[in-house]
């Protein structure tokens, strides 16, 4: 229970930032969406999407609870920001599909940016296992929004950088977006698991992915991987 709350306290600030930077950086490109909607803010309570935060994750914690005895795995999300893209501009020059693209990736940058700040934090010799552990949750956070499926952050990034005809195909997929990840990376594996078929792309991606991450964090910030 301390480790599932601990998880909590960190994941908390990790997943307010990255709403708020959605917002900042739509802001500052025109659109007052997100701060007329007071959601520029650090309370967490303005970030709540009652069943992103609290539903499924309740629901996911509930029926692997009762089908395999433990939680092998928990998804959500906090409240998206209100972003809209028409009214977005830079410098005289509009184009919603280019500046949306930006706004994306602020969110998945935010956290990344957190993880480094979280680097440096570690020379102050203070804290150092739930610094390491805010570094890695945000970097899983930023290398899950990347997926380049809508409505992740990574999709909307794709809608916004490849050619129209491919990214209107795309983009029509976002309605199915989420429910495809939440099957294929999260409940695909535990199903399989219990017909003996190990499949997991996501835990594979991760375990190639975060230690590079993590070793560019600590190159970054003059840390020693083998110290920590």
């Amino acid at each position: 229970m301390t480790g599932f709350l601990l998880f909590l306290l960190l994941l908390l600030p990790a997943m307010v930032l990255h709403e708020v930077a959605h917002g900042t950086v739509a802001h500052w490109l025109g659109d007052d969406s997100a701060k007329n909607q007071g959601r520029l803010t650090l309370n967490p309570l303005k970030h709540i999407d009652p069943f992103g935060t609290i539903g499924l994750p309740l629901i996911l914690a509930a029926g692997q609870l009762a089908t395999i005895g433990h939680v092998q795995f928990l998804y959500g999300w906090a409240k998206p920001v209100p972003v809209n893209a028409f009214k977005l501009q830079l410098n005289g020059y509009h184009n919603p599909r280019r500046l949306m693209a930006i706004v994306a990736f602020a969110g998945p940058a935010m956290n990344f940016l957190l993880a480094l700040a979280a680097g440096f934090a570690l020379h102050g010799g203070a804290m150092v296992p739930y610094l390491m552990f805010f570094i890695e949750i945000n970097l899983l956070i930023g290398i899950f929004n990347l997926i380049p499926l809508p409505p992740m952050d990574g999709g909307r990034i794709a809608v916004g950088v490849l050619p129209l005809p491919l990214a209107m195909r795309l983009a029509r997929a976002e309605r199915l977006g989420i429910f495809l990840v939440l099957f294929v990376l999260f409940i695909m594996p535990v199903v399989m698991q219990q017909f003996g078929i190990r499949f997991d792309p996501f835990q594979d991606a991760i375990q190639v992915i975060l230690p590079y991450a993590l070793r560019l964090v600590f190159a970054l910030t003059g840390n020693v991987v083998g110290n920590y």
